[in-house]
Order: C-alpha cells, then structure tokens, then sequence
C-alpha cells in the first residue's frame, strides 16, 4: 500500500496544495517493511523499500502491520482514525526531529491515511 503513495496524493491538488511548504525524507515502517519517502513541495517524489544502510531521514512512523491495517479501515474505529491515535493506543511509534511532522501535521496525517481510499474509503 505504501508504495500507492505517490499516486495516491500527487493525484489530489488539494493535498498537494496542503503540503506546499514541505521537503522532508521520512521513514514508515509496517511491520518488518521500511519505506523511505521523499516528499518535495507536498509531491512524493520518491518511495523507496528497505532494508535500508547508510541512509537518512527526519522522522520515523513505526507500526505493527496489523495497526496500519485498522488505520486503513474504510470507515476507520475509533482509536485508529489517525496516526496520533494509534500512537496513543500504544501501537505506533513516531521518533526522530518532529517539527517537520507537527508543522504539518494535518498533511501529514492525511497522506498516511490515503491508502484508505484503496479500500474505498475516504
């Protein structure tokens, strides 16, 4: 699902407009998956799949597979309507420089979320 990424949000102005002001490498990692994401000006540009040596970047959003399942929901249950609150169920971990993510932290939100609409959600 992450690798849909690109197409997922460079297809939505909206939420390209949103991020407008962010260039940032951030790592998601699901389950034993890591994924480098390159984000220019609120367009991916790039999702790489680790494993990954010698590299770096901003932040880390770490997540059982099964947590992003639940955050991928459709019509998600409560406690996983987010990344935050999987965070604060316990199940997620974000770590490294946060400003990047809390500067734009509704952006953020929402591309991590967009693998919904895979399963016909919003």
């Amino acid at each position: 699902m992450i690798e849909k990424l690109p197409e997922l949000v460079n297809g939505d102005e909206r939420l390209v407009w949103r991020g407008r002001f962010l260039t940032v490498d951030f790592l998601i990692q699901v389950g034993d998956d890591s994924y480098l994401v390159s984000i220019q000006s609120g367009r991916i540009v790039s999702v790489e799949r680790g494993p990954f040596y010698m590299r770096s970047w901003k932040f880390s959003v770490r997540a059982p597979a099964e947590a992003w399942e639940k955050l991928w929901d459709p019509v998600p249950r409560p406690g996983y309507t987010d990344i935050l609150g999987v965070m604060k169920r316990g199940e997620a971990r974000i770590e490294g420089d946060l400003q990047p993510l809390i500067a734009n932290l509704r952006y953020m939100k929402e591309i991590l979320a967009t693998p919904r609409r895979l399963k016909g959600g919003h």
